[in-house]
């Protein structure tokens, strides 16, 4: 049963991503026409776009986005918790702060793992593919402090290091607070 519930949990998990990273795409303005970003578009349009219609934007944030993705986390606590304690919680409200709680670690995670595939691709892409320039925009927002404490030495740029070590350290104390997530 563990194998099972762990897959499905992944699946929620990446889903939410990829509404999150549209969020992000949003706020940062990212380039609409890359097909990366065509991608995250094509995926959560056919809920976000009718959800637009009923919940409207509050300035440059994406309500409509924002309120799915919390819709979605609370599905995969409702899920883990059928699945492992044999039914619905009797407390909703606190499955709801769960999946906040969930959502904003994934959230987190999501800004981690860019980071690091943004690193990855500029050792290897060379600049030439086009998932790197969205993942420049949604990277250099996050990078520019560290950059300008610590500037790049002898030609290598150790501001993405530096943010990976922070950052994951942010995440282990935020996951040491509250407990650890579905």
């Amino acid at each position: 049963m563990q194998p099972l519930i762990a897959l499905i949990m992944s699946i929620f998990n990446i889903y939410i991503m990829v509404i999150v990273l549209r969020l992000w795409l949003q706020l940062n303005r990212a380039d609409f026409y890359n097909p990366f970003s065509q991608f995250t578009v094509k995926v959560t349009q056919p809920i976000i776009g009718p959800l637009r219609r009923v919940i409207p934007s509050i300035g440059a944030l994406d309500t409509a986005t924002l309120v799915f993705a919390i819709v979605v986390s609370f599905a995969k606590v409702l899920v883990y918790i059928a699945m492992t304690a044999g039914g619905i919680p009797s407390d909703i409200l606190s499955a709801l702060i769960i999946s906040v709680l969930s959502l904003v670690n994934q959230i987190m995670w999501l800004v981690f793992f860019v980071v690091v595939i943004r690193a990855l691709l500029s050792w290897f892409s060379q600049g030439s593919n086009p998932i790197e320039l969205v993942m420049q925009q949604l990277t250099d927002p996050l990078l520019r402090p560290v950059r300008r404490l610590i500037p790049p030495i002898g030609g290598l740029d150790l501001s993405v290091l530096v943010f990976l070590l922070a950052f994951q350290f942010i995440i282990r104390l935020y996951e040491s607070f509250f407990g650890p997530f579905v």
